[in-house]
């Protein structure tokens, strides 16, 4: 008799609940992005077998590219944390200069500085990653394996986090 497993059933259906434009914009966009930003930077190496490397590692760059934001995500989780049970006139500092990373890191230096390290984190670990990635990758040699993972990580590299939320 043949067992059948549902595993993490419920979890991808309670997240496209909750947040449906994870599932919906995020993943597709950043696939789509991921993929322009490899085939132009070959194109701009005038690399012959484009899109043979494209089909060789564009699933692992977009998961790669996922885990180093989330990296970054994880950089800025301490200034959620940070405010949870602090309330009070001696934790007003908290309010003008730590809380503004989670909503608008324009409003402090601090919070822009936290922001932008989190950018950098993550678009470093986006350049570790893809290196990795793509090190299996016969078709390339290591300077266009660099240029190319170079070229990742400053336009792949969560940006959106400097949007303001409000």
């Amino acid at each position: 008799m043949k067992k059948t497993r549902l595993y993490n059933v419920i979890f991808p259906v309670w997240m496209l609940f909750l947040v449906p434009q994870v599932w919906l914009i995020a993943l597709p966009g950043n696939l789509i992005i991921d993929c322009a930003v490899l085939l132009i930077t070959l194109t701009a190496l005038r690399h012959t077998a484009k899109l043979t490397v494209l089909k060789q590692v564009w699933w692992k760059i977009w998961l790669l590219g996922f885990g180093a934001d989330f990296v970054g995500i994880a950089f800025m989780l301490p200034a959620l944390f940070m405010g949870i049970n602090l309330s009070g006139p001696q934790y007003d500092w908290w309010s003008a200069w730590v809380e503004p990373i989670l909503y608008n890191c324009f409003r402090s230096p601090l919070a822009f500085l936290w922001t932008a390290a989190a950018v950098a984190l993550s678009g470093v670990c986006i350049y570790f990653f893809d290196k990795w990635a793509m090190r299996s990758c016969d078709q390339l040699t290591d300077r266009q394996r660099h240029i190319i993972c170079l070229t990742l990580a400053i336009a792949t590299a969560p940006w959106t986090f400097f949007i303001p939320m409000y």
